[in-house]
């Protein structure tokens, strides 16, 4: 998407209004769900990694016998 204006002020003005207005229809329930939603993702992907990783590891040792 390549989005340009005119001036760098103009462009502020859009971004930071466009920003304030969908700022204020988003509850703290919404940005708690957020928040609760990234830190569960990030913990199943670091265990998905790192079960991976042992996976790979035993199959490895299994090819090398």
């Amino acid at each position: 998407m390549n989005f340009q204006l005119p001036h760098q002020n103009l462009s502020a003005g859009v971004l930071g209004g466009t920003f304030l207005s969908a700022i204020t229809h988003i509850g703290s329930e919404d940005i708690i769900t957020t928040i609760v939603l990234a830190i569960l993702g990030a913990i199943v992907s670091f265990i998905a990694s790192v079960m991976m990783k042992l996976f790979v590891k035993t199959i490895k040792k299994q090819r090398k016998k």
